[in-house]
């Protein structure tokens, strides 16, 4: 092989690594590359071992009852999976129902304009985000409702992400975010204007206790409005592979345990809310929310080849590629929870804090 023929072949393949590598997989809002792919704030160390101790939990099914020590659980799942998702999925945690003709953004967007909207705050208004994550629904509510947005995480990496990003998209002004746990929340009674959480409060182990501090900082009049992670009426606790799915989707989405679509409302009430609408918003005419899944696949396994390069070759710490598999994992959960009808992501339910509690 002379020198000619040696150099086209390794500058094709470098171009092909870097293309493989540095290009595909990264999330559709650019922000993370596989390369820095880390642990969150966790000391790349001590990333399998959190991976370990993660699982520890689903051992000893008791102590994830205990109320006290879901942040920590759930504090350590983000930080495992912070990266990954972001890499992969974008910088929204959540799913949504797919339109036909629109982009993966695009319903993601949508899904989330359609919660501010069903708040029906004025621009100005004071709104909190209930579980923020890397603040991806934050800045689409606030850029098109142009309300002021707080959002809390108990994850401090998120919030480092989530001030990065506002900043950059020229939304700091706008986007506020606040490290700590939604269950005992560092805001003054009668507070916000309006309040939403996408997707997020399925890891309270009470949901009593989430929605009496929601209810809390709240203004009078102010409207609620979540998505929420339950099973449907079709769920059968007796039935074998219902139960697998659903388990699955438990241990791989760092939740206490899936509520029934019956308690949500129930629940609201029982706290003082006036319920205004609920429905699933994955029901037809709605597309299918875990068709991004399916398709997403081929990508998955391109990812996990990435993924395990630069655990092999030190770049990604040690951990990274056992969380990957997991997360690959209950995707096929939550695909199966989709098509069987067992589960939904987007149960909705649309609140009032009456105007009678000026307490």
């Amino acid at each position: 092989m002379d020198s000619l023929t040696l150099f086209c072949t390794a500058s094709l393949i470098a171009g092909g690594l870097y293309w493989f590598v540095c290009v595909l997989g990264s999330a559709e809002q650019k922000g993370k590359r596989a390369v820095h792919l880390s642990g969150g704030s966790i000391d790349r160390e001590k990333v399998q071992d959190k991976y370990k101790q993660y699982w520890s939990f689903f051992r000893r099914p008791k102590e994830i009852e205990t109320a006290e020590k879901v942040p920590a659980f759930v504090d350590t799942f983000y930080n495992l999976v912070t990266d990954i998702y972001e890499w992969g999925w974008g910088q929204s945690f959540h799913f949504s129902p797919s339109i036909p003709g629109k982009s993966h953004r695009d319903c993601t967007r949508i899904h989330e304009e359609m919660a501010v909207d069903l708040l029906g705050v004025k621009p100005g208004a004071r709104i909190l985000d209930v579980g923020c994550g890397v603040g991806g629904p934050m800045r689409a509510i606030a850029a098109h409702s142009g309300a002021s947005v707080v959002g809390i995480t108990i994850n401090e990496y998120q919030v480092k992400r989530a001030r990065m990003h506002n900043k950059k998209a020229g939304l700091d002004s706008q986007c506020e975010v606040v490290c700590g746990n939604f269950l005992q929340m560092p805001f003054s009674d009668n507070s916000f204007d309006g309040a939403y959480s996408i997707e997020a409060t399925c890891h309270a182990p009470k949901l009593e206790d989430v929605y009496t501090e929601i209810y809390r900082v709240l203004k009078p009049g102010s409207m609620y409005v979540s998505y929420e992670w339950v099973t449907t009426e079709l769920y059968r606790a007796d039935d074998p592979e219902h139960v697998q799915i659903i388990h699955g989707i438990e241990t791989g989405d760092a939740l206490p345990g899936l509520r029934n679509s019956k308690d949500i409302a129930e629940t609201a009430r029982k706290v003082g809310f006036e319920v205004v609408d609920e429905r699933d918003l994955s029901k037809p005419p709605a597309q299918p929310w875990w068709s991004r899944l399916k398709m997403g696949r081929i990508a998955y396994w391109r990812n996990h080849i990435v993924v395990s390069l630069l655990s092999l070759i030190g770049i990604a710490p040690k951990g990274v590629v056992d969380v990957h598999q997991m997360l690959f994992e209950t995707a096929d959960f939550l695909t199966k929870g989709g098509q069987t009808g067992i589960f939904t992501p987007m149960h909705m339910i649309l609140c009032r804090k009456p105007l009678s509690d000026s307490n």
